[in-house]
């Protein structure tokens, strides 16, 4: 059972320091209390590697006293910095990447972002890593489009980590939150990193959405395919699709899978990733998820059987489910990293006609209180 020092102050691992089955009961008496009433629940599938598992590491860099460079992630609800060594849930080659860039940006004596005044170069780092290829890919984030010392820092940053296989520059000047700006470069190698699930290859760039648990998000993908029971008959449309890693894993076992994205960088990846799979009974479409399926609705064309759907955290919406029951497919999968909006989302299908027959939750983020669900609903 491990701890961490800077639990207390990070915020982002409320059960580090507790045996791992006492959380898998607090999240599974979590969403059985959530879904009373409205479906089953089955037992939560729990994560075999439960530490050190996030793929995807980013770190926030800043001048703290007397000029000393200081980079982690932020404390929950604030900007503030908390410096570690090691986190527990942090791949532990992305932790040492992103150390040595603090210990190469002293040596430069780099010019670090202050967000106060929006001005400065070096702002944040991310790192994404791929254990089942060995690729690691570095985003260097800066403050100004102009990277002084830019062909040094990475030849020293290449010297240290050869292991490194692509480095992008990202230019980020808002005063938001963001972590990534809108206009990226590869310095060094191909721009993106391959990653593998179920079997299939998948391509990522520095903004596309992945899990950042690559194993369990296999566990996840399989338990969503499990309760769909999809036929060689049947066609699939997966909502939400991100870089197509749910469309393809269905794709070999239906007629015909369609993946639909707003993001255009995910979209090229996922046509990207159909290609290399050698995968040629799917499509992406590059469109809002609601108002495609309000489209469909309305033109009365194309069936689907089998509607999958991953929305972010805030949830569908009513106009979207309306929608979907309105093209009346006999089975839809809904996957929700969110209990709450996921019970008022199936009180909305209820209400169009969807029964929700069974709920599975499964641990992708350990010692965090966040839990995925697949839910199968069929229509009445």
């Amino acid at each position: 059972m491990a701890n961490c020092s800077v639990k207390d102050i990070c915020g982002g691992c409320e059960y580090i320091g507790r045996p791992y089955e006492y959380q898998l009961g607090l999240k599974q008496k979590h969403v059985s209390g959530i879904l009373d009433g409205i479906c089953e629940v089955g037992n939560i599938v729990a994560c075999d590697s439960p530490y050190y598992y996030r793929n995807k590491v980013h770190s926030a860099f800043k001048r703290g006293r007397g000029g000393k460079i200081i980079h982690g992630t932020y404390a929950e609800g604030s900007h503030r910095i908390v410096e570690h060594d090691r986190c527990m849930i942090e791949n532990r080659k992305a932790q040492e990447i992103i150390n040595t860039i603090g210990v190469i940006a002293a040596r430069h004596k780099m010019s670090i972002y202050d967000e106060r005044v929006g001005k400065g170069l070096l702002r944040r780092v991310l790192v994404r890593v791929s254990e089942a290829t060995g690729q690691i890919m570095v985003v260097l984030v800066i403050g100004s489009r102009y990277f002084t010392g830019k062909n040094a820092f990475i030849a020293e940053l290449l010297d240290k980590h050869p292991e490194i296989t692509t480095i992008v520059s990202n230019i980020n000047s808002r005063h938001d939150s963001m972590i990534l700006g809108n206009i990226s470069k590869t310095e060094y190698g191909k721009g993106y990193i391959e990653d593998v699930i179920l079997g299939k290859t998948f391509r990522i760039s520095p903004d596309s959405f992945f899990q950042v648990n690559t194993k369990q998000a296999e566990v996840l993908y399989s338990t969503a395919v499990s309760l769909a029971g999809i036929t060689t008959d049947d066609r699939v449309l997966d909502c939400y699709c991100g870089t197509g890693t749910i469309t393809l894993c269905t794709a070999e076992l239906c007629s015909e899978a369609v993946g639909v994205e707003i993001n255009p960088a995910a979209v090229t990846d996922a046509r990207a990733n159909a290609r290399r799979n050698k995968v040629r009974n799917v499509k992406f479409i590059n469109e809002d998820a609601t108002a495609y399926m309000e489209d469909l609705r309305l033109s009365g064309g194309e069936r689907y059987d089998v509607v999958i759907m991953d929305p972010p955290r805030a949830g569908s919406t009513a106009r979207f489910i309306n929608s979907l029951a309105g093209i009346s497919p006999s089975r839809v999968i809904y996957v929700s990293c969110n209990p709450e909006t996921l019970a008022r989302d199936l009180k909305c299908f209820i209400s169009e006609g969807y029964r929700p027959v069974r709920a599975i939750p499964v641990d992708m983020f350990p010692w965090t209180d966040d839990v995925e669900c697949c839910v199968l609903l069929e229509r009445i």
